[in-house]
């Protein structure tokens, strides 16, 4: 993109993508079936699925490590196919595995990687990087000295040394520490404020639910879901209320096993109800003509994982 381009709507657009894998005794196996998504720019975007979903074969495609069978692929507005160099310096990605050569140092890693993409030395922010990813201190180590959580961040680190507007995190908190977990995702959201778009694969949903402003899930190579966090969630339309009272009831007043309620330990009542059909006045109100007097209440709504599972058939 010249100074001169607009900008694109989309940090990523997919327009009937498939992949196939063919070769060997075993039969092809299709592992995208013409998928179609748009990842808005500036975006925080999770990508889900099983395990087998697509996913990482989608992110390979778009690093330009796989080739793709069919369909069109652009990552900010550059033609993958047609572009391939460009379309790379788009987009950082943070692979899964822990791919470092051990007899590197931080600092070395990420001058090796800006030279690879080109970046004149004046431009190179190499210590930046590392001062944002909490290696400062560990420059000169070799990696093979670095801890596990170290190493992750170092990956973050090189895919970030030719700024760009796109990074894609591959489950990058698997088996980290929360403290690693909570400063990635504050450098992340830091990062994402300058305007750069985060695409996040991950196992942890209650990460992505937390994160991600929306959220495509695929499973067996097609898109099953795409849209806004919010709006994945109300397709439940699902909530349970937990009633404690003054004085716990023996039976459930008729009111409240009208409603559906259940009575549990504790003497306790639980409602499970639709939120677009009754209101928590409703219940609130058949508690008071019961004569029961609330000494507490709680709420849970359902989350992404419930969702996940019933899309997916995933447990």
């Amino acid at each position: 993109m010249n100074a001169a381009s607009p900008l694109p709507a989309f940090a990523i657009e997919l327009k009937g993508l498939r992949k196939t894998y063919t070769g060997g005794k075993t039969p092809p196996k299709e592992a995208l079936k013409g998928i179609d998504l748009e990842v808005p720019r500036g975006s925080i975007f999770g990508l889900l699925g099983p395990n087998g979903a697509g996913k990482s074969t989608t992110i390979n495609i778009l690093a330009g490590l796989v080739n793709r069978t069919a369909g069109e692929v652009f990552v900010f507005g550059i033609d993958v196919a047609r572009n391939p160099r460009r379309a790379r310096r788009a987009i950082g990605v943070v692979p899964q595995e822990l791919n470092l050569d051990a007899f590197f140092t931080p600092r070395q890693a990420l001058e090796l990687q800006a030279g690879l993409y080109g970046v004149p030395k004046r431009e190179r922010r190499t210590m930046a990087i590392l001062e944002a990813v909490g290696l400062a201190d560990k420059a000169d180590a070799y990696a093979r000295s670095l801890s596990g959580g170290m190493r992750r961040r170092l990956l973050v680190a090189k895919a970030l040394v030719h700024s760009p507007p796109v990074v894609i995190l591959d489950e990058p908190t698997a088996g980290v520490d929360v403290e690693l977990r909570r400063s990635l995702w504050r450098h992340m959201r830091q990062l994402n404020a300058q305007g750069v778009t985060v695409v996040l694969t991950t196992h942890y949903l209650e990460e992505a639910q937390e994160m991600c402003d929306r959220i495509a899930i695929i499973d067996n190579g097609e898109v099953v879901a795409c849209d806004d966090t919010g709006n994945l969630l109300r397709r439940l339309d699902e909530k349970e209320l937990t009633l404690t009272f003054a004085e716990p009831p023996d039976v459930l007043p008729p009111a409240l096993d009208a409603l559906g309620a259940r009575l549990i330990e504790g003497g306790r009542v639980v409602v499970q109800y639709h939120p677009s059909k009754a209101k928590v006045g409703d219940i609130l109100e058949a508690t008071r003509d019961a004569g029961l007097t609330i000494s507490d209440l709680a709420t849970r709504e359902a989350d992404l994982e419930e969702l996940f599972v019933r899309l997916t058939g995933t447990h």
